[in-house]
Protein backbone atom coordinates (compact mmCIF):
# COMPACT_ATOMS: atom_id res chain seq x y z
CA UNK A 1 0.00 0.00 0.00
CA UNK A 2 1.68 3.23 -1.13
CA UNK A 3 0.59 5.60 1.73
CA UNK A 4 3.42 3.30 3.72
CA UNK A 5 6.00 3.76 1.48
CA UNK A 6 6.36 7.15 2.22
CA UNK A 7 9.56 8.67 4.39
CA UNK A 8 9.49 9.66 7.86
CA UNK A 9 11.60 11.36 9.47
CA UNK A 10 13.93 8.95 11.06
CA UNK A 11 14.32 10.41 14.78
CA UNK A 12 10.80 10.96 15.07
CA UNK A 13 9.88 7.33 13.87
CA UNK A 14 12.82 5.90 15.69
CA UNK A 15 11.25 7.21 18.86
CA UNK A 16 7.96 6.39 17.62
CA UNK A 17 8.85 2.32 17.33
CA UNK A 18 10.42 2.30 20.77
CA UNK A 19 7.59 3.98 22.28
CA UNK A 20 5.35 1.55 20.95
CA UNK A 21 7.25 -1.90 21.50
CA UNK A 22 5.57 -3.36 24.50
CA UNK A 23 2.35 -2.71 22.77
CA UNK A 24 3.93 -4.22 19.45
CA UNK A 25 5.75 -7.15 21.24
CA UNK A 26 2.34 -7.93 23.19
CA UNK A 27 0.00 -7.61 20.01
CA UNK A 28 2.30 -9.83 17.97
CA UNK A 29 2.65 -12.49 20.92
CA UNK A 30 -0.66 -12.52 20.72
CA UNK A 31 -1.51 -12.65 17.16
CA UNK A 32 0.97 -15.39 16.65
CA UNK A 33 -0.86 -18.06 18.70
CA UNK A 34 -4.30 -16.65 17.51
CA UNK A 35 -3.36 -17.90 13.66
CA UNK A 36 -0.66 -20.72 14.83
CA UNK A 37 -1.18 -23.53 12.54
CA UNK A 38 -3.78 -22.04 10.01
CA UNK A 39 -2.65 -21.15 6.51
CA UNK A 40 -5.79 -19.02 5.73
CA UNK A 41 -8.09 -17.02 7.72
CA UNK A 42 -11.32 -18.74 7.89
CA UNK A 43 -13.84 -18.18 10.96
CA UNK A 44 -11.74 -19.44 13.67
CA UNK A 45 -8.97 -17.27 12.93
CA UNK A 46 -11.33 -14.56 12.91
CA UNK A 47 -12.71 -14.75 16.12
CA UNK A 48 -9.27 -15.59 17.51
CA UNK A 49 -8.13 -11.62 16.12
CA UNK A 50 -11.70 -10.29 17.59
CA UNK A 51 -10.15 -11.83 21.05
CA UNK A 52 -6.11 -9.98 19.90
CA UNK A 53 -7.96 -6.69 18.81
CA UNK A 54 -10.03 -6.50 22.38
CA UNK A 55 -7.31 -7.80 24.67
CA UNK A 56 -5.17 -5.20 23.04
CA UNK A 57 -7.60 -2.57 24.25
CA UNK A 58 -8.68 -1.53 20.85
CA UNK A 59 -12.01 -1.52 22.22
CA UNK A 60 -15.38 -4.07 21.45
CA UNK A 61 -16.81 -1.22 18.73
CA UNK A 62 -13.84 -0.81 17.12
CA UNK A 63 -12.84 -4.33 16.94
CA UNK A 64 -16.28 -5.16 15.66
CA UNK A 65 -15.97 -2.36 12.85
CA UNK A 66 -11.82 -4.21 11.67
CA UNK A 67 -13.51 -7.52 12.14
CA UNK A 68 -16.00 -6.53 9.57
CA UNK A 69 -13.88 -5.09 6.69
CA UNK A 70 -11.87 -8.09 7.31
CA UNK A 71 -15.12 -10.48 6.39
CA UNK A 72 -15.15 -8.25 3.43
CA UNK A 73 -11.79 -8.89 2.19
CA UNK A 74 -12.24 -12.29 2.90
CA UNK A 75 -15.46 -12.99 0.82
CA UNK A 76 -13.94 -10.55 -1.74
CA UNK A 77 -10.84 -12.24 -2.14
CA UNK A 78 -12.02 -16.22 -1.25
CA UNK A 79 -8.77 -16.86 -0.10
CA UNK A 80 -6.38 -14.83 1.97
CA UNK A 81 -3.43 -16.57 3.83
CA UNK A 82 -2.58 -15.68 7.33
CA UNK A 83 0.71 -14.60 6.19
CA UNK A 84 -1.24 -11.35 4.83
CA UNK A 85 -2.64 -10.55 7.70
CA UNK A 86 -0.73 -8.16 9.21
CA UNK A 87 -1.18 -6.41 5.98
CA UNK A 88 -4.57 -6.29 5.70
CA UNK A 89 -4.81 -5.24 9.31
CA UNK A 90 -2.29 -2.20 8.49
CA UNK A 91 -4.55 -1.28 5.32
CA UNK A 92 -8.29 -1.39 7.56
CA UNK A 93 -6.54 0.13 10.33
CA UNK A 94 -5.55 3.09 8.98
CA UNK A 95 -8.78 3.34 6.10
CA UNK A 96 -10.51 3.39 9.52
CA UNK A 97 -8.22 5.84 11.72
CA UNK A 98 -8.43 8.28 8.45
CA UNK A 99 -12.41 8.59 8.87
CA UNK A 100 -11.59 10.69 11.88
CA UNK A 101 -7.77 12.02 10.78
CA UNK A 102 -9.16 14.01 7.68
CA UNK A 103 -6.03 16.66 6.92
CA UNK A 104 -4.75 15.95 10.09
CA UNK A 105 -1.76 18.07 11.25
CA UNK A 106 1.83 17.75 10.76
CA UNK A 107 3.57 19.44 12.70
CA UNK A 108 3.12 21.53 15.91
CA UNK A 109 1.12 24.48 13.70
CA UNK A 110 -1.34 26.56 14.87
CA UNK A 111 -4.00 28.15 12.19
CA UNK A 112 -2.66 31.73 10.97
CA UNK A 113 -6.40 33.52 10.91
CA UNK A 114 -6.47 32.98 15.58
CA UNK A 115 -4.43 35.40 17.64
CA UNK A 116 -3.89 34.21 20.41
CA UNK A 117 -4.60 30.70 19.61
CA UNK A 118 -6.40 29.58 22.66
CA UNK A 119 -6.31 25.97 24.04
CA UNK A 120 -8.20 25.21 27.01
CA UNK A 121 -6.30 21.30 28.56
CA UNK A 122 -8.56 18.98 30.06
CA UNK A 123 -8.52 15.50 31.19
CA UNK A 124 -7.87 13.77 35.04
CA UNK A 125 -5.16 13.98 37.50
CA UNK A 126 -2.10 12.02 37.21
CA UNK A 127 -2.69 11.26 33.63
CA UNK A 128 0.51 13.83 32.30
CA UNK A 129 -2.02 16.35 31.54
CA UNK A 130 0.70 19.23 33.10
CA UNK A 131 3.77 17.39 31.78
CA UNK A 132 1.84 17.32 28.08
CA UNK A 133 1.13 21.35 28.30
CA UNK A 134 5.03 21.98 29.09
CA UNK A 135 6.03 19.85 26.30
CA UNK A 136 3.26 20.99 23.90
CA UNK A 137 4.85 24.66 25.06
CA UNK A 138 8.41 23.64 23.98
CA UNK A 139 7.39 22.23 20.58
CA UNK A 140 5.64 25.22 20.07
CA UNK A 141 8.04 28.00 21.13
CA UNK A 142 10.88 25.49 18.75
CA UNK A 143 8.25 26.15 16.04
CA UNK A 144 8.43 30.23 16.10
CA UNK A 145 5.30 30.75 18.29
CA UNK A 146 5.25 32.95 21.50
CA UNK A 147 3.36 31.07 24.37
CA UNK A 148 1.75 31.72 27.49
CA UNK A 149 0.72 29.04 30.07
CA UNK A 150 -2.35 29.85 32.47
CA UNK A 151 -2.69 27.81 35.86
CA UNK A 152 -6.29 27.93 36.05
CA UNK A 153 -5.78 24.08 38.09
CA UNK A 154 -6.22 26.02 41.32
CA UNK A 155 -7.55 22.93 43.19
CA UNK A 156 -4.29 21.88 44.02
CA UNK A 157 -1.32 23.67 45.04
CA UNK A 158 0.89 20.97 43.59
CA UNK A 159 -0.42 21.40 40.02
CA UNK A 160 0.13 25.13 39.85
CA UNK A 161 3.80 24.33 40.90
CA UNK A 162 4.39 21.93 38.34
CA UNK A 163 2.94 24.29 35.63
CA UNK A 164 5.42 27.03 37.18
CA UNK A 165 8.49 24.42 37.02
CA UNK A 166 7.69 23.90 32.92
CA UNK A 167 7.13 27.40 32.44
CA UNK A 168 10.58 28.31 33.50
CA UNK A 169 12.05 25.13 31.48
CA UNK A 170 10.36 26.18 28.62
CA UNK A 171 11.20 29.91 29.52
CA UNK A 172 7.18 31.29 28.80
CA UNK A 173 5.51 33.26 30.88
CA UNK A 174 2.87 31.45 33.22
CA UNK A 175 -0.23 33.37 35.24
CA UNK A 176 -1.23 32.12 37.91
CA UNK A 177 -2.88 33.07 41.54
CA UNK A 178 -2.89 31.82 45.15
CA UNK A 179 -4.54 28.15 45.80
CA UNK A 180 -7.84 28.06 45.62
CA UNK A 181 -8.66 31.06 43.56
CA UNK A 182 -11.14 31.09 40.60
CA UNK A 183 -10.09 29.26 38.05
CA UNK A 184 -11.85 31.49 35.66
CA UNK A 185 -10.11 34.56 36.78
CA UNK A 186 -6.72 32.80 36.26
CA UNK A 187 -8.04 32.10 32.40
CA UNK A 188 -9.39 36.01 32.03
CA UNK A 189 -5.90 37.27 33.66
CA UNK A 190 -3.67 34.84 31.51
CA UNK A 191 -6.01 35.65 28.13
CA UNK A 192 -5.63 39.60 29.13
CA UNK A 193 -1.77 39.51 29.23
CA UNK A 194 -1.94 37.07 25.74
CA UNK A 195 -2.94 40.49 24.59
CA UNK A 196 -0.76 42.68 25.90
CA UNK A 197 2.02 40.67 25.01
CA UNK A 198 0.85 39.59 21.58
CA UNK A 199 1.22 36.01 21.71
CA UNK A 200 0.51 33.57 19.63
CA UNK A 201 -0.98 30.97 21.54
CA UNK A 202 -2.66 29.90 25.35
CA UNK A 203 -2.48 27.44 27.00
CA UNK A 204 -5.00 26.84 30.07
CA UNK A 205 -4.51 24.23 32.70
CA UNK A 206 -7.95 23.19 34.39
CA UNK A 207 -8.27 21.27 36.85
CA UNK A 208 -8.53 17.36 36.73
CA UNK A 209 -11.06 15.78 39.16
CA UNK A 210 -14.09 13.88 37.80
CA UNK A 211 -16.20 13.08 40.81
CA UNK A 212 -18.81 15.22 40.34
CA UNK A 213 -19.44 15.46 36.36
CA UNK A 214 -21.91 18.48 37.57
CA UNK A 215 -19.36 20.48 39.00
CA UNK A 216 -16.68 19.90 36.56
CA UNK A 217 -19.35 20.77 33.48
CA UNK A 218 -20.19 23.70 35.22
CA UNK A 219 -16.63 25.01 35.98
CA UNK A 220 -15.45 24.45 32.23
CA UNK A 221 -18.46 26.23 30.82
CA UNK A 222 -17.76 29.15 33.29
CA UNK A 223 -13.86 29.15 32.07
CA UNK A 224 -15.26 29.46 28.89
CA UNK A 225 -17.63 32.20 29.25
CA UNK A 226 -15.34 34.17 31.26
CA UNK A 227 -12.25 33.42 28.36
CA UNK A 228 -14.88 34.71 25.55
CA UNK A 229 -15.10 38.23 27.67
CA UNK A 230 -11.60 38.62 26.09
CA UNK A 231 -11.28 36.67 22.97
CA UNK A 232 -15.11 36.15 21.59
CA UNK A 233 -14.25 32.93 19.86
CA UNK A 234 -12.33 31.27 22.79
CA UNK A 235 -11.48 28.04 23.30
CA UNK A 236 -10.53 27.62 19.81
CA UNK A 237 -9.30 23.86 20.73
CA UNK A 238 -10.14 21.59 24.09
CA UNK A 239 -7.50 19.31 24.30
CA UNK A 240 -8.44 16.14 26.30
CA UNK A 241 -5.23 14.57 27.85
CA UNK A 242 -5.87 10.73 28.53
CA UNK A 243 -3.01 8.00 29.89
CA UNK A 244 -2.93 5.46 27.52
CA UNK A 245 -1.44 3.18 29.83
CA UNK A 246 -5.28 2.93 31.64
CA UNK A 247 -6.54 0.70 28.64
CA UNK A 248 -10.53 0.76 29.08
CA UNK A 249 -9.79 3.73 32.05
CA UNK A 250 -9.53 6.01 29.26
CA UNK A 251 -12.43 5.00 27.36
CA UNK A 252 -14.12 5.98 30.70
CA UNK A 253 -12.45 8.98 31.07
CA UNK A 254 -13.49 10.38 27.65
CA UNK A 255 -16.46 9.76 28.16
CA UNK A 256 -17.15 11.67 30.78
CA UNK A 257 -15.57 14.64 29.79
CA UNK A 258 -17.22 14.73 26.26
CA UNK A 259 -20.41 14.48 28.39
CA UNK A 260 -18.73 17.58 30.69
CA UNK A 261 -17.56 19.39 27.52
CA UNK A 262 -16.65 19.71 23.71
CA UNK A 263 -13.72 17.93 23.19
CA UNK A 264 -12.22 19.27 19.86
CA UNK A 265 -8.52 17.06 20.46
CA UNK A 266 -6.74 14.22 22.22
CA UNK A 267 -3.35 13.65 23.27
CA UNK A 268 -2.53 10.15 24.47
CA UNK A 269 0.25 10.00 26.85
CA UNK A 270 2.71 7.39 28.38
CA UNK A 271 2.34 4.89 25.60
CA UNK A 272 6.02 4.13 25.91
CA UNK A 273 5.31 2.28 29.02
CA UNK A 274 2.73 -0.04 28.17
CA UNK A 275 1.43 -2.21 25.75
CA UNK A 276 -2.02 -0.85 25.30
CA UNK A 277 -1.40 1.28 22.83
CA UNK A 278 -4.21 -0.30 20.82
CA UNK A 279 -6.21 2.10 22.81
CA UNK A 280 -5.11 5.20 20.57
CA UNK A 281 -7.05 3.38 17.69
CA UNK A 282 -10.34 2.65 19.66
CA UNK A 283 -10.67 6.34 21.35
CA UNK A 284 -9.93 7.97 18.16
CA UNK A 285 -12.74 5.51 16.60
CA UNK A 286 -15.45 5.36 19.18
CA UNK A 287 -15.69 9.35 20.05
CA UNK A 288 -14.87 10.40 16.83
CA UNK A 289 -12.20 12.85 17.82
CA UNK A 290 -9.19 13.69 16.41
CA UNK A 291 -5.84 12.00 18.62
CA UNK A 292 -3.70 15.32 17.71
CA UNK A 293 -0.63 14.16 19.89
CA UNK A 294 1.22 11.31 21.78
CA UNK A 295 3.47 10.82 24.47
CA UNK A 296 6.12 8.38 23.82
CA UNK A 297 8.96 8.66 26.17
CA UNK A 298 9.98 11.08 29.44
CA UNK A 299 12.08 13.27 27.15
CA UNK A 300 10.62 16.75 25.89
CA UNK A 301 10.92 15.92 22.50
CA UNK A 302 8.93 13.08 23.25
CA UNK A 303 5.40 14.60 22.76
CA UNK A 304 4.67 14.03 19.22
CA UNK A 305 2.35 15.38 16.54
CA UNK A 306 -0.05 12.32 15.68
CA UNK A 307 0.31 11.03 12.27
CA UNK A 308 -1.93 7.63 11.77
CA UNK A 309 0.26 6.07 8.74
CA UNK A 310 3.42 6.39 11.10
CA UNK A 311 1.43 4.92 13.88
CA UNK A 312 -0.27 2.13 12.05
CA UNK A 313 3.47 1.44 10.15
CA UNK A 314 5.06 1.81 13.64
CA UNK A 315 2.30 -0.99 15.19
CA UNK A 316 2.86 -3.09 12.78
CA UNK A 317 6.40 -3.08 10.99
Amino acid sequence: MSIFKKIFSSEKKESLDKGLEKSKTSFFSKLGKAVAGKSKVDDDVLDNLEEVLVTSDVGVETTLKIIERIEKRVSEDKYLGTDELNVILREEIAGLLSETHVGEATDFDIPKDKKPYVIMVVGVNGVGKTTTIGKLAHQLKNNGYSVILGAADTFRAAAIDQLQVWADRVDVPIIKQKMGSDPASVAFDTLSASLTQNADVVLIDTAGRLHNKVNLMNELSKVKRVMQKVVPDAPHEVLLVLDGSTGQNAFEQAKQFTKATEVTSLAVTKLDGTAKGGVVIGISDQFQIPVKYIGVGEKIEDLQVFNKYEFVDSFFS
